[in-house]
């Protein structure tokens, strides 16, 4: 190891001793119950809401991901995306944030997004639980193993260490840390590690800009790139049999740019549509301790999310006229952010800005882990086989859940040219199609009923895998993001057959109106 990656670890090091002394001064509160280890007794105040939702959804993807997009193909996929993101993040807060808060009361106190979906439609099969307990499986397995592939590809381009190992020990510190703590730590540290990653990107984009030749270099580097600076055509790299894009007289060979169409427009702002079924978002609206505070938490986590979204897309493009030929696959151009880093910093200082993509990813998997370990425990195991079941064994069933998921996730992550940004937009994707329209139908539609709750559920995560792999491939009007067919199909079945159902009981009106009432 050299002396500069040795400092880069010590300054990691010290950022990740601190984030288990969260975990630690979290462990005796959050183990007091079931509540306090999933929801933090919703107690969180409006800005550790807010920034803890963003710093959870965003992960290493807005580190590595987004500016590897733009790095690679350009301005038009990333500044959509971005834009859609955008949009999304603040219409979820307007609309659904208080609602939620106030229908997951009256639903019977409900701590988890399964137990919100089934008491609002009192069920007592519990159909609706089991479903969307399986799909918060399956989505968070993926979407656990886009961290852990971050982790891997962050501590192998660092230390110069085999991918494998190096992504094997950031899922054992995750694990350890989310075991300590639950929600509250989560939470906590996830307040903190929002402001490390604005800072971070914020203070890469400033140097690699600086160092690129300010920011008119840095447009005349890149303007001659077909494409690369257009919203609505797209960069098209010249690329070998084996991924690889061709060099010619150390610049990158490019073909000749590619359209890109309204329908590709609409199908990168449809990542807003996500949103409204993130579960890692919608316990934030859950948890945070008075309903009226939700209005400062929506403008703080607005502005976090523009700041941070428009930098990363940024970096990507500052990248390829700083570093034209430095990353030669989709997969290596996710390591522009830490190169910029680690090449335009001082070791120690490149380390915490490091610590910007660590925090990133911890935030996002520890959420992604709780919440996969509370589908199983508090949903499957004591909500449909094991009713009677008390809260130490609750704790005991969800710390083996959560080690099983981990372990899942990182057999997943084992290919190192997995590529960030595609695990996480399938995974978007399923959770978006498989609860958003169900969460908006639920909040604002008293019609809704228990068989068009299922219908929606099983339609929308279908359409996701079948569209992913069955469909997307057939090209041009069917290579839109899977995400946005899915969550109208998921709508149609809802409207469909709440309609040809029978109407909700009175109970489950009168619930409804008590939520609508209380906003």
């Amino acid at each position: 190891m050299t002396t500069s990656s040795a400092q880069m670890l010590i300054s990691m090091l010290m950022y990740m001793c601190v984030v288990i002394g969260i975990g630690v001064y979290f462990a005796k509160r959050a183990n007091q119950n079931s509540d306090n280890y999933y929801l933090g007794g919703r107690s969180l105040g409006p800005w550790v809401a807010a920034f803890s939702a963003e710093a959870s959804d965003m992960s290493g993807w807005l580190l590595m991901g987004l500016p590897g997009l733009a790095y690679w193909t350009g301005i038009a996929d990333a500044f959509w995306t971005a834009i859609g993101l955008a949009i999304g993040t603040y219409i979820n807060w307007l609309i659904v944030a208080k609602r939620l808060r106030h229908y997951s009361l009256a639903a019977g106190n409900a701590i988890t997004i399964p137990e919100f979906f089934s008491n609002r439609f009192h069920e007592g099969k519990k159909v609706i639980m089991t479903i969307s307990s399986l799909f918060i499986l399956i989505f968070f397995c993926v979407y656990a193993a886009s961290c852990f592939v971050t982790c891997g590809k962050l501590f192998s381009s660092i230390f110069n260490a085999p991918y494998i190992p190096m992504m094997l020990c950031g899922v054992l510190f995750v694990v350890i840390y989310t075991f300590l703590g639950g929600f509250l730590a989560e939470s906590a540290s996830d307040f903190m590690q929002a402001i490390i990653m604005v800072l971070a990107l914020v203070i890469v984009l400033v140097s690699g800009t600086i160092a690129a030749g300010g920011v008119g270099q840095v447009l005349e580097n890149i303007r001659n790139i077909p494409g690369f600076l257009e919203f609505f055509s797209i960069a098209s790299p010249a690329v070998d049999e084996a991924g690889v894009q061709l060099v010619s007289a150390g610049s990158p060979v490019f073909n000749e740019a590619q359209a890109y169409p309204l329908l590709n427009v609409v199908s990168m702002l449809a990542w807003g549509l996500g949103y409204f079924g993130m579960p890692q978002v919608l316990l934030r609206f859950m948890a945070i301790r008075k309903a009226d505070e939700l209005t400062k938490s929506r403008r703080v986590a607005t502005v976090w999310v523009l700041i941070s979204l428009m930098a990363a897309v940024t970096i990507g493009l500052v990248g390829r006229a700083f570093t034209p030929t430095a990353f030669l696959t989709a997969s290596d151009a996710e390591n522009i952010f830490s190169y910029l880093a680690s090449v335009l910093m001082h070791p120690l200082f490149a380390g915490l800005v490091m610590a910007g993509i660590l925090a990133a990813t911890i935030s996002s998997s520890d959420s992604y882990l709780l919440i996969a370990a509370s589908a199983f425990s508090k949903n499957l195991f004591q909500g449909v086989f094991h009713t009677k079941a008390n809260d130490k064994q609750i704790m005991v069933v969800s710390r083996i859940a959560l080690i099983a998921i981990a372990l899942i996730g990182a057999v997943i992550a084992l290919d190192e040219d997995s590529i960030i940004f595609t695990i996480v937009s399938f995974a978007w994707a399923g959770f978006g199609a498989t609860f958003g329209p169900l969460m908006l139908f639920s909040l604002f539609w008293k019609r809704t009923t228990k068989q068009g709750a299922v219908a929606g559920m099983l339609a929308g995560g279908i359409m996701v895998f079948v569209w992913n792999f069955l469909i997307k491939p057939l090209g041009g009007v069917f290579g839109i993001y899977e995400l946005l067919p899915a969550f109208i199909i998921s709508s149609v079945f809802i409207v469909v057959v709440s309609l040809l159902t029978p109407e909700p009981d009175e109970q489950v009106k009168k619930e409804f109106e008590m939520a609508a009432k209380a906003d």
